[in-house]
C-alpha cells in the first residue's frame, strides 16, 4: 500500500550560501521553521527591489518512524511540491537529484541513500536558490520572485512495484475524456505507467484489468448518458482510479467536457456559448508571500466566487495543485502558463520545455483547465527574432503532443505590432491593454481590437490584462489617470465592462489583477513593494469599488446594493455625485432617511445630491440595501491626494508666464528629446526615475515601440504618474524653459 507522509514540521532554516557540509554542521544553529516557508515574506514586499536573492538551506532529521520500511522491498521517495526557485537535493552529505523551476512538484528516489540500522541519523538538506540567473525562468517581471519550501514536502512510501512517481512530477495517471454531445456519451481513455505487469483500472464502476508494456498501460471506457462538467452551473467530477497487484494505488478526478472557439462568437462550453469572463491571482499574500495554507486558496476562491466570474487565468506559473482542486470543484475555466515572461534568454530554451513538461504532466487530468500558455509579455523586452520565434514553436508543438485536446495560447505585450510572426504560433491569443493608465487614453483600448479584428477576422482574440492601480486611501469628484484613486479605477473598469460587452468575439477577458500582490521594484500610488491593480487589497481585507462593478455584473445569484465612495467622506463641493453598483434592476436613494430618486437600469447607478453638512446616505433595491455617512468640508481633504506635486501643478502651471518659444512640461516628451540639450535634461531625469524602479523601468528602457508611444505624451502626463515633488517639478520646468526651441 501506498503510505504518504507529511514532513512540513521541524526544519532547521539557515539564511547563508555555504556548502554542503557547512551547513550539515551548522543545522543545529538554524532558525526552527515549519513548511510552507518563504524568506521573503517581509523584504519581498517592502519596497526597495533589495529582497535577498540567493541561496538558503532547509534541513531535517528523518525518524526512524518516517523510514521504516512495513513491507519487504519498500521505496521511499521525497516529493517537493513548490521550491523557488532552484534546488538541490542531499541525503546524509550525498547529492540525490536537483531540480529547475520554482513552481511545479518534483520528486527523488531515496531508497538506496537511507541508512536505516538502528539508531542512524538521516539527514535531509535542501538547497533552495532565487538568485540571478540566465538559465532559469523567471528573471524580469513585474513581481517579486519569492525564495523558500513555500508548498509542503512528503514522503511517499510505495511497494516495489509502483506506479511511476519521478518523471516530470507525473500523478502516474492520465485521463481523457473526448465527448460526443449528440449521443451525451463520452468516450475515457486512462493511462498510466508503472514498473509491474498488469494494471486494474476502475471509472464509473467498471474495472478491467490490461498488460502494460515497456511501463504503459491504457484503456478506454465509454459513460453513457454522461453528466457533463458544466462550468459554475454544475461542475460535476468523476473518479478514475488505477490499482497494482503490489497494493500500490492511484486514483485522479476528471470532468467531461467540450471546450471550443469561435473568432466571432467566442468561447463555447459543451456546444454552447460561454463568454470566459473573469480575473487574474497571483499565488501571494500580504505577511505570508507566496508560503499560502489551503485555508488561504479556499478564502481566494470564496472570494473569487463571490465576484462572479467564472474564468480565472492563473499568473504567471504553475499554481498549487489544490488551487487546481478549488477551480475544478467550482466550475472555473483555467488559463495555465509557464513563467516565460518579459525577457527572452537565450540560455533559457531548456527551462522552458522543461517546465512546460511539468505544467502539462501535473495538471493535464483537471478538467477545469481549457488552455495552455505558451508566454506572457515576452517581447517587452526582447526583439522578435528567429530564437524567441523558435524558442515558442517548440513550446507549441510540446503541448500539442503532450495533450492534442487543448488549445494554446499567449498574452502579447500592449506594443506589440499586430503583424507580428510570433501571433500566428499559438491557436488563439490575447492581448495585454493599458491604454488609459500606463499611457494613452480608454477608447484606444476600443479601437485596438475593432481594428485587429477588422484585420484578422478568422483569429481568435483575447483580453488577457487590463487594469488601474488604486489605493483606497484616495479619492476625487474628479478622477483623472494616474491619480491612484479609487474613482479613477472604477470608471477605468465601468469603462471596460462596456468595450467587452460590446465585443462577444472575445474569447476571454481577465482583469489585471483580482488581489493586489508584491512587486518589490514598485514605489508608487503610495505603497511599497505592491501592485495595487487588484480588485481586493493584498491582505484580502478591503474589496475596491471596482470589485463590486463586475460582481453587478457577473454575480446573478446573490441580490445586492453597494455605494461607491464610502471612503470619500469629506467632500468639498456644493453638490456630489453618489454611484451605485448593483445587480438589481431598480435603484432607490435616501438621503437622510429621505427618498430622494429612484432609477431602473443595468449595473451602474449615478445620483447628484447637494452637500450641506454631514448626510446618512441608503441605496435601497428590495431586501438589500446599503449605506454610508459622507459630509461636507470646508477644504479638500489632501490626504485623499497621492500627488499633491502634480495637483499643485495643475493649480499653477496656467497661472505662471511661459515662454512658448522655450520648452516646458507641457510639450511632449518625443519634442523634448528631439533637442540635444533639453534631451540631456530628460534622459538625466528618467536615468534617476529608472534607478528607483527597478524592473518596472526596465520594462520601459528595453522596448522601443513604449518609448515611441511615451513620446506622444506630454511630460506633465508623465510626471502625473511618477510621484514626483512639486519643488521638482517646477524645478524642471525652469531648466526647460531656459531652452530655446
Amino acid at each position: 500500500m501506498r503510505r504518504i507522509v507529511c514532513i512540513d514540521q521541524n526544519w532547521q532554516f539557515l539564511k547563508a550560501d555555504i556548502s554542503p557540509e557547512q551547513a550539515a554542521a551548522n543545522a543545529a544553529r538554524g532558525e526552527t521553521v515549519s513548511l510552507p516557508h518563504t524568506w521573503n515574506a517581509a523584504d519581498g514586499q517592502d519596497g526597495g527591489n533589495d529582497y535577498h536573492r540567493g541561496n538558503c538551506w532547509y534541513i531535517r532529521r528523518l525518524t526512524a518512524e518516517e523510514i521504516t520500511a512495513e513491507t519487504e522491498g519498500e521505496r521511499l521517495f521525497l516529493e517537493v511540491n513548490g521550491a523557488a526557485m532552484s534546488v538541490e537535493v542531499y541525503l546524509n552529505g550525498r547529492k540525490i537529484t536537483e531540480h529547475r523551476g520554482g513552481y511545479s512538484a518534483f520528486r527523488a528516489d531515496l531508497t538506496d541513500f537511507l541508512d536505516r540500522s538502528e539508531g542512524a541519523e538521516n539527514m535531509l538538506a535542501i538547497a533552495v536558490h532565487n538568485e540571478e540567473n540566465d538559465t532559469v525562468y523567471p528573471q524580469k517581471a513585474d513581481f517579486t520572485f519569492y525564495g523558500g519550501l513555500y508548498r509542503s514536502v512528503n514522503l511517499i512510501a510505495v511497494p516495489e512495484a509502483h506506479f511511476e512517481l519521478v518523471k516530470d512530477g507525473t500523478p502516474g495517471i492520465r485521463v481523457t475524456a473526448e465527448v460526443d454531445l449528440e449521443k451525451k456519451s463520452a468516450t475515457v481513455t486512462v493511462e498510466s505507467w508503472q514498473n509491474a505487469p498488469e494494471v486494474t483500472f476502475e471509472v464509473n464502476g467498471e474495472t478491467r484489468t490490461v498488460p502494460s508494456a515497456d511501463g504503459h498501460a491504457r484503456a478506454e471506457f465509454v459513460i453513457e448518458n454522461a453528466r457533463l462538467w458544466d462550468g459554475i452551473d454544475d461542475p460535476y467530477l468523476y473518479t478514475a482510479a488505477a490499482r497494482l497487484a503490489s497494493g500500490d494505488e492511484v486514483s485522479t478526478r476528471f470532468g467531461c467536457r467540450v471546450f471550443a472557439c469561435d473568432p466571432e462568437k467566442g468561447f463555447f462550453l459543451n456546444g454552447r456559448s460561454y463568454p470566459l469572463r473573469g480575473v487574474s491571482r497571483h499565488q501571494d499574500l500580504k505577511g505570508k508571500g507566496n508560503a499560502l495554507s489551503l485555508e488561504d486558496h479556499k478564502k481566494d476562491m470564496e472570494i473569487i466566487r463571490e465576484i462572479g466570474a467564472n474564468t480565472l487565468r492563473l499568473a504567471h506559473y504553475q499554481h498549487a495543485q489544490e488551487f487546481y482542486d478549488l477551480c475544478d470543484e467550482n466550475g472555473i475555466v483555467v488559463w495555465a502558463e509557464i513563467p516565460y515572461i518579459t525577457l527572452h534568454m537565450a540560455k533559457g530554451r531548456e527551462n522552458t520545455l522543461s517546465q512546460m513538461r511539468e505544467l502539462v504532466t501535473q495538471c493535464a487530468n483537471h478538467p477545469s483547465i481549457a488552455v495552455w500558455g505558451l508566454s506572457n509579455e515576452i517581447t517587452a523586452a526582447s526583439a522578435v527574432n528567429e530564437d524567441l520565434l523558435e524558442n515558442h514553436r517548440l513550446l507549441n508543438d510540446l503541448c500539442h503532443r503532450l495533450d492534442p485536446t487543448r488549445l494554446t495560447t499567449m498574452a502579447n505585450v500592449f506594443m506589440l505590432e499586430t503583424d507580428s510572426p510570433i501571433l500566428t504560433i499559438p491557436d488563439i491569443n490575447s492581448y495585454n491593454l493599458y491604454f488609459g493608465w500606463y499611457l494613452g487614453e480608454l477608447d484606444q483600448n476600443d479601437e485596438f481590437f475593432d481594428e485587429y479584428h477588422a484585420k484578422y477576422p478568422e483569429r481568435c482574440i483575447g483580453f488577457s490584462e487590463y487594469g488601474a492601480d488604486a489605493n483606497p486611501a484616495y479619492h476625487s469628484s474628479h478622477p483623472e489617470k494616474g491619480d491612484y484613486t479609487e474613482e479613477y479605477q472604477a470608471l477605468y473598469h465601468e469603462h471596460m465592462l462596456k468595450l467587452i460587452e460590446a465585443r462577444p468575439y472575445l474569447w476571454a477577458t481577465h482583469v489585471w489583477n483580482l488581489f493586489d500582490f508584491a512587486a518589490d521594484g514598485r514605489d508608487e500610488g503610495g505603497k511599497h513593494g505592491e501592485n495595487q491593480k487588484g480588485l481586493v487589497t493584498f491582505d484580502r481585507s478591503l474589496k475596491k469599488d471596482a470589485f463590486y462593478l463586475y460582481k453587478a455584473a457577473w454575480n446573478r445569484k446573490e441580490a445586492f446594493v453597494h455605494l461607491c465612495g464610502k471612503r470619500y467622506v469629506n467632500r468639498a463641493e456644493e453638490e456630489t455625485e453618489i454611484r451605485v453598483y448593483s445587480n438589481q434592476p431598480a435603484v432607490s436613494l435616501y438621503v437622510d432617511d429621505v427618498l430622494t430618486a429612484s432609477q431602473e437600469g443595468r449595473t451602474v447607478f449615478s445620483f447628484r445630491i447637494p452637500l450641506s453638512g454631514e448626510h446618512y446616505i441608503r441605496a435601497v433595491s428590495g431586501d438589500v440595501q446599503d449605506s454610508m455617512i459622507i459630509r461636507k468640508a470646508a477644504e479638500p481633504d489632501e490626504s485623499y491626494i497621492f500627488n499633491k506635486a502634480a495637483a499643485a501643478v495643475t493649480n499653477w502651471f496656467d497661472a505662471e508666464e511661459n515662454d512658448p518659444a522655450c520648452f516646458s512640461i507641457m510639450d511632449t516628451l518625443g519634442e523634448i528629446r528631439q533637442h540635444p540639450q533639453a534631451g540631456a535634461v530628460i534622459d538625466a531625469m528618467m536615468a534617476k526615475s529608472a534607478a528607483e524602479r527597478g524592473d518596472v523601468a526596465d520594462a520601459v528602457k528595453d522596448n522601443p515601440a513604449l518609448q515611441r508611444m511615451m513620446a506622444r505624451m506630454t511630460l506633465m502626463s508623465l510626471l502625473k504618474q511618477s510621484g514626483a515633488d512639486e519643488e521638482s517639478i517646477r524645478q524642471l520646468n525652469r531648466i526647460l524653459q531656459g531652452i530655446k526651441k
